[in-house]
Formats: C-alpha cells, structure tokens, sequence
C-alpha cells in the first residue's frame, strides 16, 4: 500500500533461511513487549565467546555474517547461502528480511508496523524511521498523480509524529509540483522504484543498530580502511595505481619518488622565476626576467619540447596561469600588463591593461570565461576575455596584492594581502576571512580538493592550512622546514599521489621535499647552480616535476630508474640541454657566477 509494486530486492537481499539455520541461532531472553505486539527481533548473538586473529579482537559469529554478506554482494548466492546453513549464522534475521521485502515492495504502512518489531528504539530514533518511510510513501503516491492519498498521508500519519516541521512545510510544496520530472528535481528523488527505496534502507539503516542490520558492503568497507591506513603510513607512496595488493601489506621504496634530472632546459637567456604545468599534464609553462615566457610540450617519455616562446612583455614575466580547459594562458609582467595566448598557435589574444595598474599575479574563474588579477595598485580587476573589466574591488583599506587564486570551484577567492596577512573571500556568502602570519608571506598555492592553503613565509618555514576548518582556527595544520628562505620569493607546491608530498624551492639551489602528512623532509636534491624560485608537480604524472632557477634553466626531474640521458629526438626548437644531476663540468662553471 502507498506505492506501485515493483520487482522485489536485488538477489544478495533475498536469504531464505534454513530450518538448521535458523534452530542454531543461539537463543536469547526476549525483551517485553506490550500487550498485542510481537516480540521484537533480537540482535543476532555478537558475543558468543569466540574469537578470531593474533589479538583476539574478531569475533567469530561476526566475521562469518560480514563473509556471507560479501558473497551475497559479489554474486555468490548459492555459495553465500551454504555458508548460512554450514555455519548456523543466519546474515539477517526473518523480521529484517520481511522489512527490507516490504520495502522494496513499496508495503510502506506494513514496514512502519513491522519496524516496531525489529528493534528496541528509542522513542526519537522510531519517529525518525517511520518518518522516512512515510516520506517515501507521500512521494510515490505523488508520483503515481494520487494527490487526495498523498494529502492524506502528510495530514494524518507524517505530521502527527510531530518532527521536522520544516520539511513537511516542503513536502506540502511540492503538491503542486505540475509534472514527475519537476517533483524528482525538487525532491532531488529518483522516482518510484528500486533505486529510491535501496537509497531509503540505506537511510534507515544509518538509525538501526549495526548488529541487527549489517551496513551495506561491510568487508569491503573494512578492508578499504586497512587498504587507507597502509597507504597513509607508506611515506613513500606514488602510484598510478590506486589499487592495492591484497596479499602482502603495502609498502613503497624511496624509488617512487621523483629524484634524478631527467632534462635540462636552457632556452630562457636570464633567471626563471616561475613555472607551472598544465591542468592535464601536457604542456608546461615557464616565465622569465628575459621577458618571455615559455610554452614547453611534454612528450614521450617524460621529454619536454619548446612549443612556443612567448614575446611581448616590456618588463620580466613573473607568472603565468593555465585555462580551465587549458587552452589559453595568462602571463603577467613584474608590475607591467596580463596578456592573454592561444596555447596551440602562441598568439596573443588580449593585453588588458590599465593606467596606473601594476598586476603581478592573475588566476581564472572555473568557467573559463573570466579572470582576476591583483598587484601593488591595491586593487583586485576581474576581466572578461574581450578586456571589459566586470568588476574591480579596490578602497582606502585594500592593501596590496602580492599573490592571488581561486578555488577550482569557484567558490573561494584567496589573497596575500600586505605583508602577513591572507584573506579568503567566499564568493557565494560575499564574506572574508582573515589568516594572519606572524612574518611576511611570498607565495601560496591551493589544493586541487581546495581545501588547504600551502604558504611560503620568509622565515624558512611553509605553513599548511586548512582552509576548510573552522573560521577561528589560528594555527596552521603543519609545518616544514629545512630549506632556506629570507630574501627571495620562493614557490612551493602539492605533488604526487594524491597530493601527498610538499615540494619546494630553496635560496641555496636545492629543491626540497617532505610527506605532506607527517612534514618528515624527505628528499634534498641538489644540481640547480642558483636560488630555485618555483616548482612544478605534473598532476597527471606523479613521477614527475620541474624546477626553476635564477641559473637561467628549468630541471625536469624523474624517477631514480629512469633514463640518464634524454634522446637527441627531443632537442627540436633547441634549448635542451641533456644531463644528468649536477650536469657537466663546464656548464655548471659556466653558470656559477649567476
């Protein structure tokens, strides 16, 4: 009643019991029940005194009901039922079984009578329940167009339980709803069936204890947590693959991370003060104090290619910024104008310019369509793609912009504001936060989940926040340290498998390397023969990051079994130059005095 029939449960939900099955279930004292109802299901028995594992803390029965409930999951219906009747431990009991059948045979006033039998609830934890069920009910009878019987149900059995005013206001408005399609969208439901009523036991299944209704996927779910954990304490995990072995616990060599130069890049005639790969791993760019920025292609095996150099700029290029779709790119001066290029034909699409501006960094709105910029006017511009400006946030109070970026989201709005201060404007709730340093700030960068906030200080630390927390918190998540900052801006970044290295530069020509998650430094590599200002992790290729530095070149870096020396196939356009860490003598003679 209150709903169409539709097919019953998926097959691992369908568990007949054996007679021998059910008689070995260990009998417990029944609790008391009023007069006229059903004694309640009791929890099937989790504590029969046996134990499994090294440490004693599996318990048997338990393990045996999550197995079954596995093979039931994967397909095994035949094997899973055996092992019910071979061990005596049923996965559910009758009273689950006719619950979750009344479920997904839309039975939704027979469930609510038959909830009150499964388990000992509290008072809340039942209106709550029997809530969802009704809800579920009211909508189905909307949607098979009974709008008298849905009324009914939301006058008589919903509001009665007297909870949730505010979504039976909802409910009530959704009465008027003139067409299926409007009534799933407003519902964000997916209509009468199987799919809806799965998703409802999985929501009343978060209210009933776990031991009378297992939640779903149980073992998967444990063993993913072990799968996490090891992985977590592998401080040298960097793979491809997210996939786990099974057989052996998870352990990673010092080999899967990036530490040999691959690829010398020389094509920048002065110091290289910024770099970044595009979203999708192909392409690199790099900007220089020569006035040009570099579009680099990233071939086969790891190799890097000028595509386009980039001329244009009347004063040192400091930054650059990938599209969305990465497409096009921005490129500032130091202080000067943004220009905007067509990466595949390196034209200049664009120079937004304007008197007085002095733009030292830029960073693009997630539809591709807009950008901002900031620099030492104290002003933040945004820009449409034709040069209009569409907004400029400006005022007696804003300071300077030395650094700026969006969340990949769009929702966020970061800065370094001044000296020590980091402000992030919620672009929907048009509100600010503050995060104040206690020494001056040069760089930051955001996750790609944007969430933290990497921050380079000139006290030779880098601050990681968590810009997701709380607003008052004061303190960073971590710290790390062991480079050399003071006088210098110095570029850091997340890298690696799922983000979980810190990568940086460093004044005194080392890049630096530590676990995100425990700030254990890692890797100190040297070969750069001055002040490494930035670097550059591929997103899509964890085995590989560059490096830039006032010693006019880029470094590629790869793993240790990689490759000494890159085939002369990939010194088209020039400027590669192809050693090994620390190069040839004579180069880095050459280089010594910058």
């Amino acid at each position: 009643m209150g709903g169409d029939d539709c097919d019953g449960p998926p097959p691992l939900k369908r568990i007949k019991l054996s007679i021998s099955a059910t008689k070995s279930i260990p009998v417990e004292a029944s609790p008391v029940c009023p007069t006229g109802l059903a004694p309640m299901a009791r929890d099937l028995p989790s504590s029969n005194g046996e134990t499994l594992g090294s440490k004693g803390q599996i318990r048997k029965l338990e393990f045996v009901r999550i197995i079954t409930q596995a093979l039931f999951s994967l397909g095994f219906q035949k094997t899973a039922s055996l092992l019910e009747e071979e061990s005596g431990v049923a996965l559910q009991s009758p009273v689950i079984a006719q619950f979750r059948n009344e479920i997904f045979g839309g039975k939704f006033d027979e469930s609510v009578s038959t909830l009150r039998k499964v388990a000992p609830l509290e008072p809340e934890t039942l209106k709550s329940a029997s809530f969802l069920i009704l809800q579920q009910k009211f909508l189905e009878l909307l949607d098979a167009g009974d709008t008298l019987a849905a009324l009914k149900t939301l006058r008589t059995e919903i509001s009665p339980l007297q909870i949730n005013t505010q979504r039976v206001h909802e409910l009530a408005t959704w009465v008027i709803c003139h067409s299926k399609e409007e009534l799933k969208e407003k519902a964000c439901w997916e209509g009468a069936g199987v799919d809806s009523r799965a998703r409802l036991l999985r929501e009343l299944q978060e209210l009933l204890p776990s031991s009378v209704m297992i939640p779903e996927r149980r073992l998967e779910h444990l063993v993913d947590q072990a799968l996490t954990k090891q992985r977590e304490a592998c401080k040298f995990h960097n793979s491809f693959d997210n996939a786990l072995c099974l057989y052996t616990d998870h352990r990673c060599g010092r080999d899967k991370i990036p530490s040999k130069t691959l690829q010398v890049l020389s094509e920048h005639e002065d110091e290289v003060w910024f770099l970044q790969f595009s979203h999708d791993g192909k392409y690199l760019a790099s900007a220089s104090k020569d006035l040009t920025a570099i579009v680099w292609e990233v071939v086969r095996d790891d190799c890097v290619r000028v595509k386009h150099t980039l001329r244009g700029h009347s004063k040192p290029v400091s930054f650059v910024a990938w599209s969305p779709d990465d497409t096009m790119l921005l490129t500032c001066g130091n202080e000067e104008m943004v220009k905007l290029w067509d990466v595949q034909t390196g034209e200049c699409k664009h120079t937004f310019d304007k008197q007085n501006s002095m733009f030292s960094s830029c960073a693009w709105f997630p539809d591709g369509k807009r950008f901002v910029s900031g620099g030492n006017d104290k002003c933040i511009h945004i820009w449409d793609l034709e040069g209009k400006e569409i907004d400029v946030w400006k005022g007696s109070r804003m300071p300077r912009i030395s650094d700026i970026a969006i969340t990949r989201d769009g929702t966020h709005l970061v800065s370094i504001c001044g000296d020590k201060d980091i402000r992030i404007y919620n672009m929907e709730l048009k509100s600010e936060r503050v995060i104040e340093e206690e020494k001056p700030i040069t760089s930051l960068s955001v996750s790609k989940d944007g969430r933290y906030l990497l921050v380079n200080l000139v006290s030779q630390e880098i601050h990681l926040w968590d810009i997701g927390e709380d607003e008052k918190t004061s303190k960073p998540t971590r710290k790390y340290k062991g480079h050399r900052q003071g006088r210098y801006v110095i570029r850091s970044c997340f890298g690696g498998s799922d983000q979980a290295f810190i990568l940086s530069g460093s004044e005194d020509s080392q890049v630096y390397l530590w676990h995100r998650g425990n700030s254990e430094l890692l890797e100190i590599l040297p070969g750069h023969a001055g002040t490494v200002n930035c670097v550059s992790w591929n997103p899509v290729n964890p085995h590989m990051f560059a490096s830039a530095s006032d010693d006019h070149t880029i470094r590629i870096w790869g793993l240790s079994k990689g490759p000494s020396r890159i085939k002369d196939t990939c010194s088209i356009n020039g400027g590669v130059d192809h050693l090994v860490n620390g190069g040839t003598h004579e180069l880095m003679e050459k280089l010594r005095p910058f």
